[in-house]
């Protein structure tokens, strides 16, 4: 779990850099190194998004695939059949956030 929650806490932090960063290029549009930076923090989002689908669930929907067969995620009740991933692992008001 502990690795689960270190994911989760290293994503907010990404997430809040891109979110931050985007607000600021709402008004700086042609700022190359808010551009720049944006730019590795969006890769560094995606790279930790992917990291914890393949270990645990999806957290967006673009995360999810309708082709999904896991092997042996944790938090998987469909082992080894292909299924809707959108449905693994805990919601928020079920624990998942612990």
């Amino acid at each position: 779990m502990e690795d689960r929650n270190a994911l989760l806490n290293e994503l907010d932090a990404v997430s809040f850099c891109v979110n931050d960063l985007t607000l600021y290029l709402d008004t700086h549009p042609t700022d190359v190194q808010a551009l720049d930076l944006f730019g590795e923090y969006l890769g560094k989002r995606k790279a930790l998004m992917e990291a914890f689908e393949s270990k645990f669930e999806p957290l967006t929907i673009d995360c999810v695939k309708a082709e999904g067969i896991h092997e042996a995620k944790s938090e998987c009740s469909y082992d080894g059949q292909r299924h809707f991933t959108w449905v693994d692992g805990r919601t928020p008001w079920e624990g998942g956030l612990e």
